[in-house]
């Protein structure tokens, strides 16, 4: 197969230090300046690579897009991007899955403290003058309580270990995780996720979105929950049930919630996860430190080379893609 596109379509920004390996590559860099699925559609059809973020990547655009060859996701998350019709259509899904590990469990830990200790609450009462808060409000020490961890994988575990400096107790769910790796890290494992939720003061979660998690946690999980508790999420939104959430904070003992991540990033303005008092909101935030910034591009940009030199990516999303890929020499 003869190469005739060195156009790589850049979805979403990356960090500097991607795009200059992209460029050093040979790839002819597109930036877009907004990536709706129409503009997908219309900027596709000669590139030979894609990097996108949250914004993914849709059928409609695989399906115009003759020379595209692989498919960069800016992080760990693929929900976004049709896997199956690009692994049919021959095109390699890349992403960069340890690269945010450790922002990510800093960012979940930043909002068990901001919800523990009230500071969002704490800044807009001081802002108005009313130091009476501190009578009204009731503050947590998290030392001795327990952190329960649903899904243990590589940014679970890093925020197990970052909690456990803290005095917190860590217990943890997951169906894929070897035991020998809670017992490396101190870390019991519970195997019903409704012991989990009834067990823990804090519940933290880290899971991709697939068939079996999407609204994992509804109206029954939430009931579940300590009175008291917090729920942090900054796995995948759509693993939460937002209105399930709405109403436990309304009507049960749930004490709050800090998300870095909804089912969708275009809520309206009057939705209500945005007006919520007991609510902690951050815009999909997480690994976006300077330091993962770089290394997430880096090694997606890594990938897309790798591919698109002929060699297998480290991260390959679809290995049944390798054998009948694009552009493989026959």
């Amino acid at each position: 197969m003869v190469e005739t596109s060195r156009t790589c379509l850049i979805v979403q920004p990356i960090h500097q230090a991607g795009l200059d390996l992209l460029a050093r590559g040979g790839l002819m860099l597109r930036h877009l300046k907004q990536a709706d699925a129409q503009t997908l559609v219309r900027e596709a059809s000669d590139c030979v690579a894609v990097v996108t973020r949250s914004a993914g990547f849709p059928a409609a655009a695989i399906e115009v897009a003759p020379a595209l060859r692989v498919i960069g996701s800016h992080g760990v998350g693929v929900d976004a991007i049709d896997v199956p019709l690009a692994t049919a259509r021959g095109i390699a899904v890349v992403n960069a899955p340890h690269s945010n590990v450790r922002a990510v469990a800093e960012h979940a830990i930043a909002l068990i403290f901001a919800l523990a200790k009230s500071l969002a609450a704490a800044d807009r009462a001081t802002r108005a003058g009313d130091f009476g808060f501190k009578y009204r409000t009731r503050l947590v020490e998290l030392e001795g309580l327990t952190l329960g961890i649903v899904g243990f994988g590589s940014i679970g575990r890093q925020t197990a270990v970052l909690a456990k400096a803290l005095g917190l107790k860590v217990i943890a769910h997951s169906l894929e995780t070897a035991l020998e790796i809670y017992a490396e890290i101190g870390v019991e494992p519970v195997a019903d996720l409704h012991e989990l939720l009834s067990r823990s003061d804090i519940v933290s979660l880290h899971l991709p979105l697939t068939a079996s998690t999407k609204e994992l946690i509804g109206a029954a999980e939430l009931a579940a929950m300590r009175p008291g508790s917090f729920l942090v999420n900054t796995g995948r939104g759509g693993v939460v049930d937002e209105m399930a959430l709405i109403d436990a904070l309304d009507n049960s003992p749930l004490a709050g919630a800090g998300l870095d991540v909804f089912a969708s990033e275009h809520m309206p303005a009057d939705h209500p996860l945005l007006h919520h008092p007991r609510l902690l909101l951050t815009p999909h935030i997480a690994g976006s430190t300077e330091a993962s910034l770089a290394r997430t591009a880096e090694d997606v940009a890594r990938g897309v080379l790798a591919l698109l030199a002929g060699e297998r990516p480290r991260f390959l999303v679809n290995p049944a893609v390798w054998p009948q890929r694009r552009g493989a020499r026959t």
